[in-house]
């Protein structure tokens, strides 16, 4: 299915730095719980099932790319307010993130 141009703009994916990442022990399948800084457009929670090649001390500081207009998502106790973008592979998901720093907030085009 195509999209147009228009439907692709619709969607805000924006760059923030994860600043805090626990164990998601609530969720039904193995997760973390992410609170991530996308600058001027503040400080954002959003649950990611990335545990089987990321271990949470590896993520803080790490940028990564996300869609930040979806409506909230309630997860087991907690609001997810952003979806992580990620690469599927089997059980496997690889984070979407920069080649360089950049500043946070700044949106994909």
């Amino acid at each position: 299915m195509e999209i147009t141009w228009d439907d692709f703009k619709k969607v805000d994916i924006r760059v923030g730095t994860i600043v805090c990442a626990k164990v998601f022990e609530e969720a039904r399948n193995p997760s973390y719980k992410l609170e991530i800084d996308f600058g001027e457009f503040g400080l954002l929670k959003s649950s990611a099932q990335i545990t089987s090649l990321y271990k949470v001390d590896e993520l803080k500081g790490k940028q990564v790319l996300a869609v930040v207009n979806f409506p909230k998502k309630q997860i087991a106790n907690t609001m997810s307010e952003c979806l992580v973008l990620g690469l599927v592979g089997g059980n496997d998901v690889v984070l979407v993130n920069p080649d360089r720093k950049v500043e946070n907030g700044m949106r994909l085009a």
